[in-house]
């Protein structure tokens, strides 16, 4: 940085906060460090006292913060994102659709390892709604090496192989069959309070409901129904009910005897423990679909244990805004949920902007 006289700082950036006090009105900086001086400031410098201002001085292999902070966000932006002018160092990106945001947890701490640099995002795996802030990016000092700079994003780029720290992927229209079961709904014994739950939750996306079976613990009608909706065309098939260990319990042997690839039976999760997640896989899936064998996405089957129908949120809200995005969950994924996978059951459910599942 270099001295110069304030009637001679047009065009320059500043390299400090200039404070302006009026005694019982206010002290706050009437300018802020990097601020890109214009003629119309320097009457108002003046006026605070500051004839001379220390500015910054173009140096070979150095970057202003605000230049490094569009390297900053180019590591990070993805398709269907949006990102503020760079201020002070600062850039924020912004969800342009909804969808869920995916974080490359890997890159983003090697980033922040790095020093004088810093992204802070919001949770992976949660679904955000369009305008929704997706991260601040920030640079710490005025000006970096611009070494640092291009060395941070290689390493950000070796971790993702290439590809943003952030993804948004949009949610996708679903077709959905439900089959509810349990001999004591399918006699009429009890009301079904199942079915407009899952309802209620199917609402929150674009999906469409094309058809909805009750029978009764008879897995072999089970199978078959879950076959015949996705012969239908459906996307997703919902399970509720007899995904315990009772006896009478066999949804979960029907999920299976469809030919279903089990991601999981069981869930570190709380409520929500005897969740199933399957992807069925077959032939007749494709060519119901597109007519031609291999070419469709899996359907997704789950079977939702009896918590959905009365917890405020369950397993059930932590995997469906990834079903809807068409992100494929695995096992692994399904383990680490253990950390952050109690519900606290507070008096006041803040859902998503809580602990519940955000273990890492």
């Amino acid at each position: 940085m270099k001295l110069i006289k304030t009637e001679d700082a047009a065009g320059t950036v500043l390299c400090h906060d200039i404070t302006q006090i009026i005694p019982g009105v206010t002290k706050d900086a009437v300018f802020r460090k990097g601020h890109i001086v214009t003629a119309e400031d320097i009457p108002v410098l003046l006026s605070v006292g500051k004839e001379w201002l220390y500015v910054w001085e173009q140096e070979e292999g150095m970057l202003h913060e605000n230049d490094a902070a569009k390297i900053l966000c180019s590591m990070c932006l993805g398709e269907h994102m949006e990102h503020s002018q760079a201020k002070e160092g600062k850039i924020e990106l912004t969800a342009a659709c909804d969808g869920l945001l995916k974080v490359h947890s890997g890159a983003l701490k090697a980033v922040n390892s790095f020093g004088q640099m810093m992204i802070a995002a919001r949770h992976g795996n949660f679904g955000v709604k369009k305008g929704d802030k997706l991260a601040g990016t920030r640079i710490i000092p005025l000006v970096i090496e611009e070494e640092k700079m291009n060395a941070a994003r290689d390493l950000a780029m070796k971790e993702t192989g290439g590809k943003p720290i952030l993804e948004l992927k949009p949610y996708v229209h679903k077709k959905v069959g439900i089959v509810t079961t349990g001999n004591e709904v399918y006699t009429g014994r009890i009301q079904d309070s199942f079915t407009p739950v899952i309802l209620e939750k199917l609402a929150e996306f674009d999906t469409e409901v094309i058809g909805h079976v009750t029978l009764n613990d008879d897995d072999k009608r089970v199978t078959k129904a879950i076959l015949d909706f996705i012969g239908q065309g459906a996307d997703i098939v919902v399970c509720t009910g007899g995904m315990s260990v009772d006896p009478d319990d066999r949804t979960p042997l029907a999920i299976k005897n469809t030919g279903s690839r089990i991601v999981s039976y069981g869930a570190p999760v709380l409520p929500g423990a005897m969740f199933l997640l399957a992807y069925y896989e077959g032939k007749s899936r494709s060519e119901a679909v597109s007519g031609e064998p291999g070419s469709a996405r899996p359907a997704v089957v789950m079977g939702l244990p009896g918590c959905v129908m009365y917890a405020k949120r369950t397993i059930f809200d932590l995997i469906l805004p990834r079903v809807m995005a068409e992100d494929t969950v695995t096992a692994q994924e399904l383990a680490a949920l253990g950390e952050g996978g109690l519900c606290l059951n507070c008096p006041v459910c803040t859902f998503p902007n809580c602990g519940f599942g955000k273990g890492h």
